[in-house]
């Protein structure tokens, strides 16, 4: 299993918006330059994000997106479900069922009836995974990383940033 690039990019866009004032948005110009990436690339993650109820547009020449709740009740499941998809991780194929020795015409009811062993035990992993990212939000990231790892002045610094690129 792997994430797209995507997600690590959402991520690190709305601990961004978080950063920027009530009520005011972020252009996607301003985010892909801050982050050095392509703009067109940005705008689809942002779709993404857009539809799952995470951003809303604000429309107007100031505008651009804003978070459409609060960053404590954005989990990194629901980023990555937004950027994803909600399809489940593994798909099991029920190979078992192609087994030589088996008579297709008569499988047993282990077979028929009888989860796949490892499909129930994949998905358990992955409803491990989720609980997991679901503890973890943008407001949890947004603390952890401009309360305890870096120092007040990158905060500020990108406050700034962002600010001075409002005016320009």
């Amino acid at each position: 299993m792997k994430f797209s690039v995507g997600v690590e990019y959402a991520m690190h866009c709305l601990l961004y918006m978080v950063n920027s004032e009530a009520g005011k948005s972020v252009g996607i110009k301003d985010l892909a330059a801050f982050q050095g990436i392509s703009e067109t690339y940005l705008s689809k993650v942002f779709t993404k994000l857009s539809k799952g109820g995470i951003i809303k547009s604000i429309p107007g020449v100031n505008g651009g997106y804003a978070l459409a709740r609060p960053a404590e009740e954005i989990t990194f499941w629901h980023v990555v479900e937004a950027v994803e998809g909600n399809e489940s991780f593994f798909q099991c194929a029920e190979i078992r069922q192609n087994n030589i020795l088996l008579d297709k015409d008569n499988l047993p009811d282990t077979h028929t009836q009888c989860p796949c062993l490892i499909k129930v035990v994949m998905l358990e992993a992955e409803n491990e995974m989720k609980k997991y990212l679901s503890t973890k939000t943008i407001a949890w990231l947004y603390n952890e990383v401009y309360h305890k790892i870096l120092p007040k002045e990158f905060e500020t610094a990108t406050i700034e940033w962002f600010n001075n690129t409002k005016k320009q």
